[in-house]
């Protein structure tokens, strides 16, 4: 009987004495950020500045400027919204 609580006593001792396992993992989570890239300002467009009996040619002339200057804002635009959306790197 005194054996079996000695045994026992060494057993409860010994499993004390060993170390805890540890086991760091590394867990990626995306975190909101919020986004520092300032909105590009809208261009003038030349079609708002014309007479509202503005002569067909000329209506004509300022839709296909506002055409090409549409098409640079929209790049800046999309300039911004990617450098919005782009991953985190980290």
């Amino acid at each position: 009987m005194r054996s079996a609580i000695v045994i026992a006593g060494a057993l409860v001792l010994v499993g004390c004495g060993a170390a805890p396992r540890v086991e760091v993992q590394e867990v990626k989570v995306p975190v909101p950020v919020e986004c520092r890239e300032p909105i590009p300002d809208r261009p003038s467009m030349p079609t708002e500045a014309l007479a509202d009996d503005a002569d067909p040619f000329v209506l004509l002339r300022a839709a296909l400027a506002e055409i090409d200057r549409r098409e640079g804002y929209e790049v800046r635009l999309l300039a911004a919204l990617m450098a919005c959306t782009r991953p985190v790197k980290g």
